[in-house]
């Protein structure tokens, strides 16, 4: 692009660094700054924001305080077309002609482009009047101090202490009206505690690791706390706020764990919401690098990590767990063929033995249904979720996999057909894998299997579901009287 200085300027990866000053002095000023950044990100990546600064009037001092501000972002537009942009901006947001200095809905000026100097008619870069006006300097400096001037070889720090910040004023973002009370604090009219009150389905990016080897996942999280009955309801904008506070805990240095990260998140609600008990879920898809059976083909398998932590505030209970999908067969509709089979097989001359020979060597058909199985457990040490998969998969009747060969294919289904489980199967294998593989774990591990199948010939979905201590469930595989234990809110909240 050729500037009317005659100076080549390329399109940048990243486009162009800019700055532009707001201000504006009639009506709401606040809401106008706030749609004039709005519209702005429609052709600029905002990089900063400066705060409001209420400024005294310049030149024409009869009006209306100005609420001014300045921004940061990166733009592809030339200069020409920036100024045509920003200009659109004014108008669409209703100003109108006026006297020089004069009052204004919004006004919108370009301070810098990138390192450009140039002036052609209606358009001067740097801003020509810049360096004089502490309306622009101030807020300018909180959010590019050390910016050079590149016409005058000066950073911004130095300009702003040249002119001084006389007649402009930190206005915060506030309400134009003062709340009158905590509605939140008030007294319910029936005065009934509530177990869990908050917010579900909130999304965020989470990371997950060691210095060392560091993953993201896209984490979904409810929070909930326990609402007192003298108490009208709880702070919903706490829940986000506190995440929002943690930022750079779950965002930035990674979280070793789902239930380690789930773990400070219920320690914070309890506090900042002064509950009773807190309470937080959080599910996160993650990958495994599986092996097709036949093909040895790698396949990375999708997986769904799950998090739970509750607390009073001071000690904090949590559990892990994932969700598996995988493949059932049913043993009932395979059995009534089995039965149909050797009828046939004996109507058509085969002696008993032989039929039952014969139908022992083939997997006999039956209908089969996708499965969904979770395990939970909450103890230390924590096991890691690839071997909670494993065990959740060996209960069904085959593990499933995105990239199936031929051969693969085969495998999977009759390996499925040879092993038909109901959903009760799946839980109690669930469960008896726990007890067995695992005799390292203490007794007062908390476990909890669960098996949901989408029924392929029904429109309803079969499930089954136990939770129990660990060493109740050893008790009762031993002969024992039957495994009791909580449910999992119950778990987590002692």
């Amino acid at each position: 692009m050729a500037l009317s200085n005659g100076k080549a300027f390329p399109p940048q990866a990243r486009g162009y660094r800019v700055f532009l000053a707001l201000g504006t002095n009639l009506g709401d000023r606040q809401a106008h700054l706030i749609q004039a950044l709005q519209y702005i990100k429609s052709r600029l990546s905002l990089e900063a924001v400066s705060p409001f600064y209420e400024t005294d009037p310049v030149g024409y001092t009869a009006q209306p305080l100005f609420l001014n501000a300045v921004c940061e972002g990166y733009t592809s537009l030339s200069p020409q077309n920036l100024l045509a942009f920003v200009k659109w901006v004014e108008r669409h947001m209703g100003r109108t002609p006026t006297f020089r200095h004069g009052p204004r809905v919004i006004d919108v000026d370009v301070l810098f482009y990138d390192d450009l100097v140039m002036s052609s008619p209606g358009l001067e870069i740097p801003h020509p009047r810049l360096a004089e006006r502490a309306f622009v300097l101030g807020p300018l400096e909180d959010i590019a101090p050390d910016f050079v001037h590149p016409g005058l070889k000066k950073t911004v720090r130095e300009l702003a202490l040249q002119v001084g910040r006389s007649g402009i004023r930190p206005a915060p973002r506030a309400l134009p009206f003062a709340l009158e009370g905590d509605v939140q604090q008030g007294h319910p009219e029936v005065p009934l505690g509530l177990s869990r009150v908050g917010i579900s389905n909130l999304r965020r990016i989470v990371r997950l690791g060691t210095e060392d080897r560091v993953a993201l996942f896209y984490a979904t999280m409810d929070l909930f706390a326990h609402l007192r009955g003298d108490r009208a309801g709880v702070h919903m904008s706490r829940f986000s706020e506190i995440l929002e506070e943690m930022g750079e805990e779950i965002s930035l240095p990674p979280t070793p764990d789902l239930e380690s990260l789930a773990e400070r998140i219920a320690l914070q609600i309890a506090r900042r919401q002064e509950a009773a008990s807190s309470e937080v879920h959080i599910r996160a898809q993650f990958l495994v690098r599986q092996e097709t059976p036949l093909s040895s083909r790698r396949s990375d398998e999708l997986y769904t990590f799950l998090g739970y932590a509750a607390s009073d505030g001071v000690t904090v209970r949590r559990a892990a767990g994932v969700e598996v999908d995988g493949l059932t067969a049913c043993p009932c509709a395979q059995d009534m063929v089995r039965g149909a089979a050797l009828a046939r097989l004996r109507e058509a001359g085969y002696a008993p033995e032989e039929a039952e020979r014969i139908v022992s060597l083939v997997p006999l058909a039956t209908h089969n249904q996708r499965g969904r199985g979770t395990l939970i457990l909450g103890c230390d040490p924590k096991i890691p979720a690839e071997h909670l998969v494993a065990v959740v998969e060996a209960a069904m009747s085959s593990e499933t996999y995105e990239l199936l060969k031929r051969p693969d294919e085969f495998f999977v289904v009759e390996k499925a057909h040879r092993r038909p489980r109901f959903v009760e199967d799946v839980v109690r294998e669930m469960l008896r894998h726990v007890v067995e593989a695992f005799p390292d774990l203490p007794d007062d591990t908390f476990v909890l299997a669960r098996q949901e199948n989408l029924e392929s010939i029904h429109q309803h979905n079969a499930f089954a579901e136990a939770s129990a201590l660990l060493g109740s469930l050893r008790r009762e595989l031993a002969g024992g009287p039957p495994a009791s234990g909580p449910s999992l809110e119950g778990w987590l909240r002692g």
